[in-house]
């Protein structure tokens, strides 16, 4: 029987010595400082905030970030914005990759926009998520809107069920290709204008309201928030390149 742990803290400081992790799948987990020796590591997959990874002695990071840049050079520019210009052309950037990879889409039947690859979100799952991302971080926080969440929504994985229902979200719901991408368009409308009236001064403006209920109640800039819509654009982006491959090849 396969065993499942959810929200625990049980293997704090554990040892396991000759057990078998063989096929075993860690999702949204705690694993800094981690020591892995003398063990067979072989057909493994880790994505993630990966630092200070070594193998066999070697900091392999360094090397994967520069993969990464080389396969999707919008990393390089996301992280050199400093102006509102800067920003702009960075939004620029996200709705011409994201008008791509949707065409890409959309040539698959829409069931295969419904489906999971390996147990990730599907292509709807990761649009419903940026609905989230955006309400979450451009109308919240930037634009200090209480309760705009849309029920359609998809939150991060370790966001409590119940917190996501108590401000609106659903879930369960399984809306339709066409629901989502109406609710998106607002989303990347929104942002659109956000950017467009984006002076350096207001990117230093400091808001006030926290994301989502449940994140620490701190100060932080329009130009945090608005880094971090772009970076869940084009993060997601990369996973859905990904995904379409493979959904295309089957």
């Amino acid at each position: 029987m396969t065993m499942q742990y959810d929200n625990t803290d049980a293997f704090r400081g554990a040892s396991f010595t000759s057990a078998t992790f063989a096929a075993a799948k860690f999702r949204d987990c705690d694993m800094r400082q981690i020591k892995i020796v003398d063990s067979l590591l072989v057909d493994v997959s880790v994505s993630g905030d990966v630092h200070n990874f070594l193998v066999n002695d070697v900091d392999v990071t360094p090397f994967v970030e520069a993969e990464l840049d080389r396969r999707h050079p919008e990393r390089v520019q996301l992280r050199a914005m400093r102006t509102a210009d800067d920003f702009r052309a960075m939004w620029n950037t996200v709705e011409r990759l994201w008008l791509e990879t949707v065409a890409h889409a959309e040539r698959l039947p829409e069931s295969a926009r419904h489906e999971r690859v390996d147990g990730e979100w599907s292509f709807v799952e990761t649009l419903r998520h940026l609905i989230f991302a955006t309400d979450a971080w451009a109308s919240r926080t930037i634009l200090d809107e209480p309760m705009p969440f849309h029920r359609f929504g998809l939150t991060h994985t370790g966001y409590p069920p119940a917190d996501a229902a108590a401000i609106g979200i659903d879930l369960d719901a399984r809306p339709s290709y066409a629901a989502v991408m109406e609710a998106r368009a607002d989303r990347v409308a929104l942002v659109r204008g956000i950017v467009d009236g984006l002076t350096d001064t207001g990117l230093a403006r400091m808001c006030t309201r926290a994301p989502a209920p449940g994140h620490p109640e701190e100060p932080r800039s329009v130009g945090s928030c608005l880094r971090v819509v772009m970076e869940e654009e084009c993060e997601h982006r990369r996973y859905m390149v990904r995904d379409i491959a493979v959904l295309e090849a089957r």
